[in-house]
């Protein structure tokens, strides 16, 4: 539960607990004087809580408190999750670059369980499915980063034991701790080893929460340069044993090394010392090791086939035997070379109590006894029987992570894989590493697929993939890749990308072009359109009416065009002398002039056509065309039944040279009788309630009769 600010000074703290792991505390620093009295805490936007601070009013003192004094404060508190040594940059990076592994294999794992449900008569399409796995494993652990050397002299250090590497990051480990078990199938039969190295790699890692074989190593480096004579020192033969314990046998050997019966002033004397210290040496550099090869600089004999390993074994470890039991012990003068070099082929030899003595914690143990006690254990069954007395030598810890993971994993338990990897590495981690279980078998296919009713109707997959992709929509750089996860996920997904999308702002241009990309990508034509439809009517309503009827356009809805056409009205019923022809009629052309467009539309179109004729008429002089032209626009327009009334007799008025025409009547007898039934009837239509009088002067409607009834003579006498 949060705890309260503090009430004696200008900070206090967020104390977050949980009856499982131990307290985190988030400091908060405000500016709020004592007394408090209140305290607030609310979610904020993504991964954050909003605390508000409020003070105690003095009422009577008010008028005497300082001006500048803060009466409360608001403040954003950002919750850390996962794993806190990466960064939001770092976060992020590893997030885009994530996307094309995973969705490689999503697409892979369609194709296949599309050719599978076809009629081939095979069971089982891809038996190989495991290489895939494999290949996803090894992009995503690229991106994660792999250790870069640091910077150093040209001329090695004879006393530097460790190399100077990055550091790796516990995501790193934890991942590849999951291909180890999971996803490289091919190093099974040397499984040992891989976990040699690995801890070789990541013990550094476990150094952050407990003691470990590294950090000693660590620690020595730096009192190594002042150490006059090394094998005086107790530490250098602990740190020796230690490295020999985990199989860092080119640690071990550069180590032993340094003895001071390698000093040419001293060899003459400690012949014997240092014929014992380089025969161990010697040994050490000739272990067999179970695997396919060796990296360079590193050292022993590698055997890949069990029957070649196991010859190599007992011959070595009977030179090991011959070698503790030699004489030469009683004539090696030096304590603590005698006793620290018969320690390390204790340790060699699988002595339990040496190994235990040598290593900091369970999994050191744990390797020390896979290397030297039990170097032929196979099957995960017998791994964790032995972790198990591991364990009891070594009291687990419950605060690493990785020990966690590790644990879960030997034990076979798929649920506590992930609730390690989503509870110890957050969201992230969960939705990936499950990829990796996939393939172990059909018992852990069925748990992570089923579809649970708790759950909702859907399977813990998509559950992950779910609280995934709402992490990454919780942020401005990330949710671009939200829909990536969100289509992986049959029952739920495509409902949550609606969401996303529709709450994604629409009057920014880069913005909208996003979204209609995701749609179109995703074939989700109804929400394109959708989408266009609220960029257009957000536009209309703010100012931008061009930029609005373009994307209704777009998303051809019909309904809302014809009610912008109605809203257009009261601009297009206008002289044709008017300045402002050419704005609406560049608005109108943007409506569009496709044939299907009805009601205020299509009679808007008309409208256009009818004043652009009009105003050739006007202009370009009594061509034959033209002025036929627009006398067809004009009956094409009364006939129109969208024309609205209240257009009528403007239409006319503006009509009146093409109706009184001084060379000669332009319309026949019918098309005037047309004319003048629409007077009558707009004579009827004054009658209702209802009716909208034009702007025109009484007079108008005058010109209109005696111009129609003049025509209509002149059309008599020529017909």
């Amino acid at each position: 539960m949060p705890a309260p600010v503090s009430d004696s000074s200008p900070s206090g703290a967020l104390v977050l607990s949980s009856s499982v792991d131990r307290e985190v505390v988030y400091p908060i620093r405000h500016e709020v004087k004592p007394p408090i009295a209140r305290l607030s805490i609310s979610w904020a936007r993504g991964n954050s809580f909003r605390v508000s601070i409020f003070k105690q009013q003095c009422g009577d003192n008010s008028a005497g408190s300082d001006d500048g004094e803060v009466g409360g404060q608001v403040l954003e508190v950002k919750i850390r999750n996962g794993d806190t040594e990466i960064s939001a940059a770092e976060f992020r990076r590893i997030a885009y670059g994530s996307v094309s592994p995973f969705a490689l294999l999503q697409s892979r794992k369609n194709m296949v369980l599309g050719l599978s449900k076809m009629s081939m008569g095979l069971s089982q399409f891809n038996p190989d499915g495991w290489e895939y796995i494999a290949e996803y494993s090894k992009d995503v652990s690229s991106i994660l980063g792999n250790p870069k050397a640091l910077p150093s002299s040209a001329i090695e250090d004879p006393l530097e034991i460790l190399k100077k590497v990055e550091e790796p990051t516990c995501l790193k480990a934890a991942w590849e701790l999951m291909d180890v078990f999971y996803a490289d199938k091919q190093s099974h039969w040397w499984l040992n080893e891989r976990l040699v190295d690995w801890l070789a790699e990541y013990d550094s890692v476990l150094s952050t929460t407990q003691s470990t074989i590294h950090s000693k190593l660590v620690n020595f480096q730096k009192e190594l340069d002042d150490l006059q004579v090394v094998e005086d020192n107790p530490s250098y033969w602990d740190v020796i044993s230690s490295a020999l314990a985990v199989g860092w046998q080119e640690i071990v050997v550069k180590m032993l090394r340094l003895h001071g019966s390698y000093q040419l002033d001293q060899l003459s004397n400690r012949e014997t010392e240092n014929g014992l210290v380089e025969a161990v040496a010697l040994l050490v550099s000739k272990m067999p090791r179970m695997r396919p090869e060796l990296d360079s600089g590193r050292l022993g004999e590698c055997f890949k086939t069990k029957p070649d390993f196991t010859k190599a074994w007992e011959k070595w470890r009977s030179q090991i035997t011959k070698l503790d039991g030699s004489a030469f012990w009683v004539h090696c003068a030096h304590v603590q070379t005698r006793e620290g070099l018969r320690n390390m082929l204790q340790i060699i030899l699988g002595n339990v109590e040496s190994l235990s003595g040598a290593t900091c914690n369970w999994m050191e143990l744990y390797i020390s006894q896979l290397l030297y006690v039990r170097p032929f254990t196979m099957g995960l069954e017998s791994m964790y029987n032995l972790a198990e007395r591991c364990m009891q030598l070594k009291k687990a810890s419950n605060t690493d992570r990785l020990m966690r993971l590790m644990i879960g994993i030997l034990g076979e338990s798929t649920e506590v894989v992930l609730a390690e990897c989503s509870r110890g590495f957050g969201p992230w981690m969960v939705t990936h590493a499950m990829e990796l279980l996939t393939e172990e078998s059909d018992q852990v296919e069925v748990l992570l697929h089923e579809e649970l009713y708790d759950l909702g109707g859907i399977s813990i997959e998509e559950l992950h993939r779910l609280v995934y992709a709402q992490v990454l929509c919780s942020h401005a750089f990330t949710w671009q890749i939200a829909p990536i996860y969100l289509t992986s996920c049959a029952k739920q997904g495509i409902g949550f990308l609606e969401t996303l999308l529709y709450n994604q702002p629409v009057q920014h241009n880069g913005m909208l072009l996003k979204n209609l990309e995701i749609c179109r990508l995703y074939e989700l034509d109804d929400l394109s359109s959708n989408i266009m439809k609220i960029a257009g009517v957000y536009h209309w309503k703010h100012g931008r009416k061009g930029c609005g009827v373009f994307w209704l356009r777009k998303a051809r809805d019909e309904v809302r065009l014809n009610k912008i056409a109605l809203q257009l009205f009261d601009s297009v019923g206008k002289s044709i002398s008017d300045e402002s022809f050419k704005q609406w009629e560049g608005l109108i052309e943007l409506l569009g002039s496709e044939s299907k467009n009805t009601g205020g539309l299509e009679f808007l179109h008309k409208y256009r056509d009818f004043k652009k004729s009009l105003h050739q008429v006007h202009h370009k002089g009594k061509t034959t065309g033209v002025v036929q032209s627009a006398v067809d626009s004009l009956i094409a327009l009364m006939k129109n039944p969208s024309t609205p009334q209240r257009f009528w007799l403007p239409i006319l008025n503006d009509s009146l040279k093409l109706i009184d025409w001084h060379e000669g009547p332009l319309l026949n007898v019918e098309q005037t009788n047309l004319l003048l039934n629409k007077l009558q009837e707009l004579s009827m239509a004054r009658l209702r309630p209802d009716f909208v009088e034009s702007d025109l002067s009484p007079l108008a409607l005058s010109s209109i009769r005696l111009a129609l009834a003049k025509n209509l003579g002149r059309a008599f006498l020529e017909g």
